[in-house]
């Protein structure tokens, strides 16, 4: 699951079936190209994306493209080697997220695909806000 999340509100869950391997090519192509950067710039031009250290968020070619399409990249040289503690994602809403998709069990990928994408949508922008606010203090 892909996300971006801001003061200025968030983006639709972008998820990756489960047959598909995510590789360099998916990611930049598919998550990042078709799905997740125009719904960031659907909330703003100006925006700061983070991303971990899978190796197709490292790519050269991913890299090159996050430079070229948004106004504020900071490359992998400058990550921290483990920074899950300054993503608003990491550090607040996913926890949240799997409390309420985890309440009760799930039968299958399908009903645990519906959960998530209900929780989401039911996610208050306060509970983000907050997160958002909370990233200033941890770096």
């Amino acid at each position: 699951m892909s996300v971006g999340v801001s003061a200025l509100g968030r983006t639709n869950l972008h998820s990756v079936d489960p047959d598909v391997e995510v590789n360099g090519q998916y990611y930049r192509n598919i998550l990042l190209s078709r799905d997740l950067l125009p719904d960031i710039k659907q909330h703003s031009d100006y925006f700061t994306f983070q991303q971990d250290g899978a190796l197709a968020h490292r790519a050269r070619e991913t890299v090159e493209l996050l430079n070229v399409e948004t106004a504020d990249f900071f490359p992998p040289n400058l990550w921290p080697p483990n920074s899950p503690d300054l993503n608003p994602v990491d550090y607040k809403i996913l926890g949240l997220l799997q409390e309420r998709v985890y309440k009760t069990s799930i039968k299958d990928v399908a009903e645990l695909r519906c959960r998530i994408a209900e929780e989401w949508d039911k996610l208050d922008q306060h509970i983000i806000d907050k997160a958002v606010a909370e990233w200033q203090k941890r770096l």
